[in-house]
């Protein structure tokens, strides 16, 4: 043994240093990623969506099965409304049963439903505005829609990137560590 290894124990390691567990990477930095995904603020998120889109389906829903002499367009509209708050319902409920991190799958998936609820508006109120029912309405809420897909796809685009960032954070650290495995898979 020499004297330096009995006088501070045995070498620290990257991986035996509490604050450094892979070279360039501290503990902190670690912690950070995974809480940010599974952070308080972003569970209670998800709960606001899930009970904001639960009361949406409640209140549209029970206002089309209370009327029944509604015009056709508007109980496809109402049929239409809670599909969309149906799906975000499943969405939230999704998200909130995960026990781990989502690696931004869930903002991916968000972006896609955004930009299919999007598009559904636009080309409806397109639909409106050429078939000279809605009036100016008709057009403004085209415009109104081209101009909220526009959003939705930035959106979509961000969380994409966001999510290849957080795979390969993940990866490198995976591969620092020496981790081989399956790939990663959704369960």
């Amino acid at each position: 043994m020499s004297a330096e290894t009995s006088r501070t124990g045995p070498p620290r390691t990257p991986l035996s240093d509490p604050n450094r567990l892979i070279p360039g990477v501290t503990a902190d930095e670690i912690r950070h990623v995974v809480t940010r995904e599974l952070s308080t603020v972003a569970r209670l998120a998800h709960v606001a969506l899930l009970v904001g889109a639960s009361l949406v389906v409640v209140l549209v829903g029970s206002l089309w099965m209370t009327e029944p002499d509604l015009p056709v367009r508007t109980r496809i509209a109402f049929a239409s409304i809670v599909a969309i708050g149906l799906a975000w319902v499943g969405f939230a409920s999704w998200v909130l049963t995960r026990r781990r991190v989502l690696y931004g799958h869930d903002r991916v998936l968000a972006g896609w439903m955004a930009v299919l609820f999007c598009a559904m508006f636009s080309v409806g109120a397109v639909a409106i505005a050429a078939s000279g029912l809605g009036g100016g309405a008709g057009y403004l809420a085209a415009a109104m829609g081209a101009a909220l897909l526009a959003v939705a796809i930035a959106v979509l685009r961000m969380a994409q990137r966001k999510q290849a960032e957080l795979v390969a954070r993940r990866g490198e650290l995976e591969r620092r560590l020496g981790i081989l495995h399956e790939p990663h898979r959704e369960r």
